[in-house]
């Protein structure tokens, strides 16, 4: 007889946006994203931080001050890299799986590319102008949306 406590598809791929988190330097706000096709399959994946070549060491982190020398100019957010990072043909018909509600700017390249639905698993920015416009493109393109729900499970690695 099979295993009866193996990983759902969702807890599997939010497991991968999870884990994807871990890599962001964000001392505030950690994201990660995995992007799968229609057949289940991880077609990229992405974690918010410096553009390349821009050292983190030598860009600032901070949410608050004046604008340049804040963090929301530099940073690339996990949809966004995940997007970039992906070397393949389109990602028409795509799911995201993501560990927070995407921003508009990240939702138009999410719609632009043909992504059909996005797994969000917090949203705590969900009063906020921008998540608001993205829930308004969402709605008027087609493109879904849904909260994951956490299945009390835990996984641990011994890295």
């Amino acid at each position: 007889m099979k295993r009866q406590d193996y990983l759902t598809w969702d807890e599997y791929f939010m497991g991968v946006a999870i884990l994807s988190s871990m890599r962001s330097k964000d001392p505030s706000t950690s994201v990660g994203c995995c992007i799968v096709n229609e057949d289940n399959r991880i077609l990229s994946m992405g974690y918010n931080g410096m553009p390349q070549g821009c050292s983190d060491d030598e860009f600032p982190w901070e949410r608050d001050g004046d604008f340049l020398d804040t963090k929301y100019p530099y940073v690339c957010h996990a949809e966004l890299n995940a997007i970039l990072n992906y070397t393949g043909v389109n990602l028409k018909g795509a799911k995201v799986y993501t560990t927070l509600f995407p921003c508009n700017e990240c939702t138009k390249a999410l719609i632009q590319v043909g992504v059909k639905e996005v797994i969000y698993l917090q949203d705590k920015y969900a009063d906020t102008p921008s998540v608001l416009a993205s829930k308004r493109m969402m709605k008027c393109s087609g493109l879904t949306y849904r909260q994951y729900k956490p299945a009390n499970k835990t996984a641990s690695l011994e890295l």
